[in-house]
């Protein structure tokens, strides 16, 4: 497994906050950047893009289909966008009905189109799921300027709605990687088991930080043996494709 297509989000881009001037940037220190550093073996070339939703990913892996054509591990991380929700829209209306980013069926829909597309290609496919968020951090980063008490409103009176609606593509992502026996790297589980996991996200409660990144890589580097012998097997025997 030496030249890998990384697609996702702003996660895997490596966006951060700069704390002292409270806006994001972009950090050196993400964990496709601490991967390469580490495993000097891996070609890893990263097409993340901020603020990418499952319909945007599918738009860049077309648009990069040469590049895909040519590695030999295509890595998936979406999810995270495709759950939140116009919350100026909610603000401003707290009464009506609004749909996430991506419906969860359009979500899904769109997540197996490409890996139907990288399978008809014979590619290799890894996944990885969702780092968890923190509910209250990201209800006080995005509701700065609104109206905090008309968005609870819609929200059922709990921030914690907002965990368990991301929780849910998270499921869908898992669920996803089963249905087509695609090996997922359960990132999840590894800030999870931390006591206070939200020391390892941003003051956003939704990107990782440096740490959380360090993390990230760790669980991946953790990962790489047994996914290299069963990509191996999988190029030679077309198992899953």
């Amino acid at each position: 497994m030496s030249k890998i297509c990384l697609f996702g989000d702003s996660i895997s881009k490596g966006v951060v906050i700069d704390e002292i001037r409270n806006r994001y940037t972009m950090t050196k220190r993400s964990f496709a950047n601490l991967l390469t550093a580490c495993e000097p073996e891996l070609d890893l070339t990263n097409y993340s893009m901020l603020g990418c939703t499952i319909s945007k990913g599918k738009s860049m892996i077309a648009r990069h289909i040469r590049d895909v054509e040519s590695c030999d591990v295509t890595v998936l991380e979406y999810g995270g966008n495709d759950s939140d929700h116009d919350w100026k829209e909610i603000s401003e209306n707290p009464l009506g009905d609004h749909l996430p980013k991506t419906p969860i069926d359009e979500f899904a829909e769109s997540y197996r189109e490409i890996i139907g597309k990288l399978n008809e290609m014979g590619k290799s496919i890894i996944m990885l799921n969702l780092p968890p968020i923190d509910e209250h951090k990201y209800f006080n980063w995005f509701s700065k300027g609104l109206d905090g008490e008309n968005i609870l409103k819609w929200l059922g009176g709990s921030e914690k709605y907002i965990y368990r609606f991301h929780e849910i593509y998270n499921v869908q992502v898992c669920n996803i990687a089963a249905e087509y026996n695609i090996p997922l790297i359960d990132i999840r589980s590894a800030f999870l088991e931390k006591r206070d996991y939200s020391e390892y996200l941003c003051n956003d409660g939704i990107h990782p930080n440096e740490k959380g990144h360090e993390l990230i890589a760790g669980v991946i580097t953790d990962a790489l043996p047994n996914l290299v012998q069963e990509v191996s097997k999988r190029m030679c025997f077309g198992v899953g494709a």
